[in-house]
């Protein structure tokens, strides 16, 4: 199966143009504690995620984060066989965005 990759600049890029997608964050709460792209991410640890179907909106572009984008890459591909299509994987996650210099934010609210 096909996974979409987006780097990190292209990822920026969205964000700062304030594109209309869903981020979300598919790492522990304790990863989390670490930062997080964006101070307002969907939280949703990959093992939560067949339980969450329903939170994920299949008219939206989606893009899942991890650490280092191999989890984000398992949980594209589930949803794409799930039937979704507009799913998209950080490629290496939020190790690469820091290492490009990117901003890391704490979330808004504690887990």
């Amino acid at each position: 199966m096909f996974v979409k990759n987006i780097d990190v600049h292209e990822l920026a890029e969205m964000l700062f143009n304030n594109e209309s997608l869903l981020l979300i964050d598919v790492r522990t709460t304790g990863e989390m504690a670490a930062g997080v792209i964006t101070t307002t991410p969907k939280v949703m640890p990959l093992v939560t995620l067949p339980m969450r179907m329903n939170d994920i909106p299949r008219d939206k572009k989606v893009v899942f984060y991890c650490r280092t984008g191999a989890r984000s890459a398992q949980a594209c591909m589930y949803f794409q066989q799930q039937g979704f299509d507009n799913m998209h994987n950080l490629y290496g996650g939020i190790i690469m965005w820091a290492q490009n210099g990117l901003p890391i934010s704490r979330l808004a609210q504690p887990l």
